[in-house]
């Protein structure tokens, strides 16, 4: 066993997710206090104005009100399922808005689910939604609200790791950070020859691992494939498992693959994508769906009005208040032990695996989706539910976010999954196959990240848009006089000569290959800047060009971030940073720059100013190896 305490170890994440948490709330305040409320609006933490909807009583007894932004606005936002809110009201004045006022007394509150520009939020009580019907006439805004829940929920998770003795938990714990060898089954391997041998290789040592497996899938390899299949396979020998992942958007995906195999998945909290697929595997729509719900709805409402009439001096109150109480309970109980029963994937987010509903689960296997991008206090909120835990993702490509740079260099970025591949090699089977892209673009990935052990399949080998076309190309803006400028630390940097240049590249590029071409085809185009600002302008040059609009539909315009797990037939990169000192700022992580290159699928674009990129070794290389090509 090696000398590392995990205890203290695990002490050090705590201190380290509060340093967290202070640079959050600080961020959170300053952007909300200095930058004003139009900052947020542009940054789609918050819509302004709304109008009121309905209110009701959800499935879960929780009282919603719907809230719809009443001007027409294409700008992302970054509202989603459980995300708490705060309400505001503002008045329209020459110079913007003006005069804005906090609800104070409306407290508590979180989205439960968003549908393009309409959202249903869970509210405090009906009283709340009479308050914001009459501030609605004043010009009602909703903006995001510091998540203090979240980290609540982590620091309880690690505590909990912390003071594990003699359980489950505290043998992975201990395995996860020493050098406790693991455990595995013995049986010969499974086949399945819809998958190559890796992936088949993959899904066996998921199959054969006691304690943990780690599945790594570089761009393109099948990553997400490969997990339905290991849960299939799972699903044959157990009655129950559950599938986590960072992201809402994650436990969707992977969820629909599951839903699409005939899995029966209970998806605990709403999704990202509102469609009647999405919600009807949600355990908020099956709860409402059973038969006996009519008559917990009845109890209920019948509780509220008891509550609401009550006579002063009356005995009987809390008799009847008991008995409708522990029937509705009854009833309640009833249906929750019929869905996790008929369910054979129990399906959420890390931090809503914390969810009261799941209070008392236990499943012999947890799978952990994206493992590479959460932080590891969240990975330890299911695993204290599971015997076994299943790793899938890269860390090569995008990493957690964290906000304080002191927090970050001591550590708080290093993911439980890179953990356990230091300490655990054995655990990790590396995908090899790349279905995705030309094989000269994915070379230079699979050779810097890889160890040049990433190969493309053959009918993906020479995939191209033009016949001899080469399929990477940088266009050296150095003598183009493209400057960056800095517009605000949540904004980053922009280039607005390099962004028309980007345009001007995709229109010659399109020429090339012909209109009728690309709509008939459906050739689709991602075009990625690292900076927030960057993406705003390229968006609005788009929008504001006629030559694009037959396009537009073709044309999706996004961070690297907001490019995890998707792919394009042309990618075009906008690096934006241009400068004399060859300060490239967090270009340096190098895993965002492999996500943004191995999303193209046929043809990548890359412009940005040589002098200043090339003081970096990656970048230099990458240069010299499109250069060569």
């Amino acid at each position: 066993m090696s000398y590392t305490n995990p205890i203290l170890e695990l002490e050090k994440q705590k201190l380290l997710l509060q340093k967290e948490y202070e640079a959050e709330r600080e961020a959170f305040r300053h952007q909300t206090e200095a930058r004003g409320m139009g900052r947020l609006l542009k940054r789609g933490d918050a819509w302004w104005p709304l109008s009121v909807g309905k209110a009701y009583y959800n499935s879960l007894n929780q009282y919603c009100v719907e809230v719809t932004r009443r001007e027409d606005d294409d700008t992302d936002h970054n509202f989603e399922y459980g995300r708490p809110v705060s309400f505001f009201k503002a008045q329209q004045s020459a110079a913007g808005m003006s005069s804005i006022t906090y609800l104070n007394d409306i407290r508590g509150c979180s989205v439960s689910y968003v549908d393009a520009d309409r959202m249903v939020i869970i509210i405090g009580s009906e009283d709340a939604v009479q308050s914001l019907r009459l501030a609605a006439t004043d010009g009602l805004g909703v903006q995001l609200s510091f998540d203090e829940t979240s980290y609540r929920i982590m620091s309880d998770a690690l505590s909990r790791v912390i003071s594990a003795r003699g359980t489950r938990l505290a043998y992975l714990r201990d395995l996860f950070y020493t050098d406790l060898p693991l455990q595995r089954f013995t049986f010969a391997p499974i086949s399945v020859p819809w998958l190559n041998p890796a992936q088949e290789h993959a899904v066996n040592e998921v199959l054969r691992a006691k304690d943990v497996s780690i599945v790594h899938g570089p761009p393109g390899t099948g990553k997400t494939t490969t997990l339905v299949e290991a849960i299939v396979e799972c699903l044959r020998r157990e009655n129950q498992v559950m599938v986590c992942a960072q992201s809402n958007m994650a436990v969707d995906w992977i969820s629909e693959k599951l839903v699409d195999r005939g899995v029966p998945v209970l998806r605990i909290g709403n999704p990202t994508r509102v469609n009647d697929k999405m919600l009807s595997f949600t355990y908020e729509r099956q709860f409402e769906s059973h038969p006996d719900y009519p008559q917990l709805w009845s109890l209920r409402k019948a509780i509220r009005e008891l509550r609401h009439h009550r006579k002063r001096g009356d005995r009987s109150f809390h008799d009847k208040l008991d008995r409708l109480r522990s029937r509705a309970t009854e009833i309640e109980m009833s249906i929750n032990q019929q869905l996790f029963g008929e369910a054979r994937v129990i399906a959420s987010t890390l931090v809503g695996s914390a969810n009261r509903i799941l209070e008392g689960q236990k499943y012999a296997t947890l799978f952990i989706d994206e493992a590479a991008q959460a932080l590891e206090a969240a990975c330890w909120i299911p695993i204290r539910r599971a015997t076994r835990v299943v790793f899938a993702g890269d860390h090569c490509q995008l990493p957690p976010t964290v906000k304080s740079y002191e927090a970050l260099r001591e550590g708080l970025g290093v993911t439980l999954m890179e953990r356990v591949v230091r300490q655990k090699p054995d655990a990790v089977t590396l995908l090899t196959t790349q279905y995705r892209m030309n094989e000269d673009i994915m070379r230079f990935s699979s050779e810097w990240f890889y160890h040049g052990k990433v190969e493309s399949a053959p009918d993906v080998r020479h995939r191209s848009v033009l016949d001899y076309d080469i399929p990477m190309l940088w266009i050296d803006t150095a003598d183009m006089s493209c400057r960056e400028e800095f517009v605000g630390e949540s904004y980053g940097r922009i280039n607005k000569t390099e962004a028309r240049l980007t345009l001007a590249a995709l229109q010659l590029y399109s020429d090339k290959v012909g209109r009728e071409r690309i709509l008939s085809e459906r050739i689709d185009v991602g075009i990625i800047s690292p900076y927030r600002a960057q993406v705003q302008f390229l968006r609005h040059l788009i929008k504001a060009d006629p030559w694009f609009k037959p396009y537009r539909h073709l044309i999706t315009v996004n961070t690297v971030d907001g490019f995890q797990g998707q792919e394009r037939d042309i990618i075009l990169i906008s690096l934006v940073r241009a400068n004399d000192e060859g300060q490239i700022g967090f270009l340096r992580d190098l895993r965002r720059m492999n996500v943004a290159i191995t999303r193209a699928r046929m043809k990548l674009i890359i412009l940005g100013d040589a002098p200043t990129m090339t003081r970096h070794p990656f970048y230099k290389r990458l240069y010299e190896y499109i250069d060569n090509l």
